[in-house]
């Protein structure tokens, strides 16, 4: 199955799970694209706590051929010029990932 995750969030517990579950779906032989939107371009710039290990798991995501993006205008909004993380995208890019999908979840 070919899913796609919108992170709207950059909440510590949001991200930490959602990158758990692209984690699980990988291992389970799915396809899984990341897509970094609203505070969710943050996810990247969150520090590791001792409950929530971001960066490992963002590592461990992409280690296992999981895809991440972050949307070019999240990112300009908060003057950032790019993801150290990921590609950016755009809205366009966005709804041709959408309608590749199996499933679309949305967190945050």
């Amino acid at each position: 199955m070919k899913l796609c995750i919108i992170l709207q969030s950059n909440k510590p517990e949001h991200v930490w799970n959602t990158f758990r579950l692209g984690i699980a779906a990988l291992k389970e032989g799915h396809s899984v694209q990341i897509n970094l939107m609203n505070e969710g371009v943050e996810a990247e710039d969150i520090p590791d706590s001792k409950q929530f290990d971001i960066s490992k798991k963002i590592q461990e995501f992409k280690d296992l051929k999981g895809v991440i993006f972050a949307c070019e205008t999240c990112l300009k909004v908060r003057s950032k010029s790019e993801s150290k993380v990921c590609p950016i995208t755009t809205m366009k890019d966005l709804v041709k990932m959408i309608e590749e999908s199996d499933k679309v979840l949305v967190f945050g």
